[in-house]
């Protein structure tokens, strides 16, 4: 069979290092267009990827059989809708939408029309987040009461561009940007959310959304969530501490995936996804412990679960469904933050 030509919306940063690289790994996928108009990334994805660069969505849209947004979150509701109006399914980088409702009528429009609509919400196969996911489902922890999860940085001078220069318009900020990752973990981990308190702030000049935030989680099985997304942070904490009533878990050092595809190594790649065992992660106790070999990290499944889902009617890797919950949790952070409230779910 032919491949599945695939339609890239932007090739910034998710475009060229989480989009590009794995359609090019998936067998049955092939890169066939890319939207841009800047003249060395039209260049690069033709000679990397054999793909043509074309200046808008309209055109892009009769070139390709599946469409993938990677634009500028403030467009992905638009760029998606036009696709599925025109009977194309689509993958949508997170997140998938700036509201719950805007997320819900894309849903509605791609089950009316019959097409597959999937979010990259990549970091469900994170290998430090597969850990932990086995580790509990084994027991391992007894019963979980805290989930604590960090995506900090230390950037104390701003890099520019639209997710930090950017107002609300733009649906920037880490809450948007590294906290959908983080919120969709702690959901797929501990189930429904039923109370949310979120602390949010500007610490940077020039910085016009959030750099800085704090949520507190309490879900409806009893469990907390603590998480933090910073680019402020000038010490590190533990990217992950799973606190249970028979043992923890903690864990240092981000993921290795996305330092592997900026370095340039393929996906497909032997060992691309296993960790240095340097940074292996602690079962245990105070006084037990041992160090736990990371689980495989596997963003290709997510591409590979597509494919599949294209050619043999399997779920999409990502039920688009699942995503409007982390949504409605991040709408209530940010009313937490700007009324300092616990805002409460039903």
């Amino acid at each position: 069979m032919s491949d599945i030509r695939v339609g890239l919306v932007g090739y910034g940063v998710a475009g060229a290092y989480f989009h590009a690289p794995f359609i090019q790994a998936t067998p049955g996928l092939s890169l066939a267009a890319v939207v841009t108009r800047d003249p060395g990334r039209r260049a690069e994805v033709r000679d990397k990827y054999g793909a043509v660069g074309v200046d808008d969505v309209r055109e892009l849209i009769g070139r390709c059989d599946l469409v993938v947004v990677a634009s500028p979150n403030r467009t992905h509701v638009s760029i998606a809708a036009a696709a599925i109006g025109e009977g194309l399914p689509v993958v949508v980088d997170k997140p998938l939408a700036r509201t719950a409702e805007e997320g819900r009528e894309l849903v509605r429009m791609a089950k009316e029309r019959g097409v597959m609509l999937t979010v990259f919400q990549n970091r469900r196969w994170d290998g430090d987040f597969l850990t932990v996911r086995r580790l509990v489902g084994q027991g391992l922890l007894g019963e979980v009461r805290r989930f604590e999860s960090r995506f900090e940085r230390w950037r104390p001078v701003p890099k520019g561009g639209w997710r930090e220069a950017g107002g609300p318009e733009e649906v920037g900020g880490l809450l948007y940007d590294l906290g959908s990752h983080l919120v969709d973990q702690a959901l797929q981990l501990l189930g429904p959310v039923r109370e949310v308190y979120c602390e949010s702030d500007v610490r940077r000049e020039g910085v016009a959304s959030d750099d800085d935030t704090f949520m507190a989680l309490t879900h409806a099985g009893g469990a907390r969530s603590h998480l933090w997304v910073s680019s402020v942070a000038a010490r590190l904490g533990p990217r992950f501490r799973v606190l249970g009533s028979a043992g923890a878990y903690v864990k240092h050092g981000m993921d290795v995936q996305e330092e592997r595809l900026r370095a340039g190594v393929s996906p497909d790649s032997p060992g691309f996804g296993e960790d240095e065992e340097d940074r292996w992660g602690v079962l245990g106790t105070e006084d037990e412990h041992r160090v736990v070999r990371t689980e495989a990290g596997a963003y290709l499944d997510f591409y590979r679960g597509v494919e599949a889902a294209l050619r043999e009617g399997a779920p999409p890797p990502v039920d688009a469904e699942s995503v409007i919950e982390a949504l409605s949790v991040i709408e209530a952070a940010r009313q937490s933050a700007a009324q300092r409230i616990v805002v409460r779910l039903s």
